[in-house]
């Protein structure tokens, strides 16, 4: 494995400082020759190739329109979109990244490497993984909003701003490093569509470039508390009939020295946004039972969360960094998954609630 990130982040290297390379001829800029996209969705089409598809930019009063290609590589769609349309396609304005599922199952290091190749696209665009028939989504879409690609953009937008830890919300740079990191796997936003519409399904969790596992529920909320954005605004526990506020955690990782156990601290520290159970909060008793039962809760939901990543064998949490130690050898990826993958884990929560205040 240790090899094998080695070569790939040559790779990478090696196409970023190719597209670098100073070139004689000047390119085209004039706004009415050029189409700006905003995205691109890719599944694949059979037979090696990749379907690509975005919607064709309006120029004037141009109606928008979807065009897609079938390709062998991803620098052929802007060649073929070249060729069949008046505008030249330009990157420039690239914003989302949007991979079918059975794609990213099979693995996606070409095209983000071909993403990082490109100089005209910047690192911050998202990446997006979709489960179901976007361009089906697009086509309907369309009749009920010209600009439902920027409403998208301005959702990822915003969520990251406020890292209010509702969603993943991943970007190129984010996941390049993620990728080319030792004892380290990245991960993604999930979203699910009908053909009609378009939501949040939860985090695709890769195993090197490929996706592994789709958390979503109450395992992509303890994810976004655990690693994300350590934070999120409403934490609902059902089964205990409570709704968390403004939850911010602290996580610590302990290791023991043969690097065959690990125990996992987390402090919570929340408020009562609602409470529809039959405990008397205002009865100290009655109060710490409740702490208590949502402690034990979260520790068994995220001990069962870290046995799938186990089974994975993926660690986007980065715990392989923890067994890292002065004066000591290098360890490979090789022998950390199969550490991680047998290792024992402890999970302990401790977790402080502050009492239902009046938000008037």
């Amino acid at each position: 494995m240790t090899q094998r990130k080695a070569a790939l982040l040559c790779i990478a290297i090696t196409f970023i400082l190719a597209a670098q390379g100073c070139s004689p001829f000047v390119e085209n800029n004039e706004i009415e020759e050029v189409s700006p996209v905003t995205f691109w969705f890719i599944k694949e089409a059979g037979n090696g190739k990749l379907s690509m598809s975005t919607l064709v930019p309006p120029v004037g009063f141009e109606e928008r329109r979807i065009f897609n290609k079938e390709v062998k590589m991803v620098k052929q769609f802007g060649k073929n979109f070249d060729l069949n349309y008046y505008n030249e396609l330009k990157n420039g304005q690239l914003r989302m990244v949007m991979i079918e599922e059975r794609l990213a199952r099979k693995g996606i290091l070409k095209i983000v490497n071909s993403l990082l190749s490109d100089a005209k696209i910047g690192p911050r665009l998202y990446l997006i993984v979709v489960n179901g028939d976007f361009d089906k989504y697009m086509t309907n879409a369309l009749k009920e909003s010209k600009k439902f690609d920027f409403y998208l953009y301005q959702t990822l937008r915003h969520y990251e701003k406020a890292s209010q830890g509702e969603m993943s919300i991943v970007n190129l740079h984010h996941f390049k490093n993620q990728l080319y990191t030792h004892f380290s796997d990245p991960y993604t936003p999930v979203f699910q569509t009908d053909g009609y519409h378009f939501k949040y399904e939860g985090t695709a969790l890769f195993q090197d470039d490929k996706l592994a596992n789709i958390i979503s529920g109450i395992d992509d909320q303890i994810f976004q508390i655990i690693n994300n954005n350590r934070y999120l605004k409403y934490l609902p526990l059902p089964w205990h009939s409570i709704v968390l506020g403004q939850a911010r955690s602290a996580v610590y990782f302990e290791l023991n020295e043969k690097k065959t156990a690990l125990t996992m601290n987390v402090n919570v520290n929340a408020g009562i946004e609602e409470y529809d159970g039959e405990k008397n909060l205002q009865d100290q008793r009655e109060f710490d039972m409740l702490v208590q039962d949502i402690e034990s809760e979260l520790e068994r939901r995220t001990a069962g969360l870290l046995k799938k990543m186990q089974q994975i064998k993926a660690d986007p949490l980065e715990i392989g960094g923890e067994a890292l130690f002065p004066f000591t050898k290098p360890m490979s990826d090789e022998h950390w998954e199969k550490l991680w993958k047998n290792m024992d884990i402890k999970v302990r929560y401790q977790v402080k609630l502050r009492p239902i205040t009046n938000t008037q």
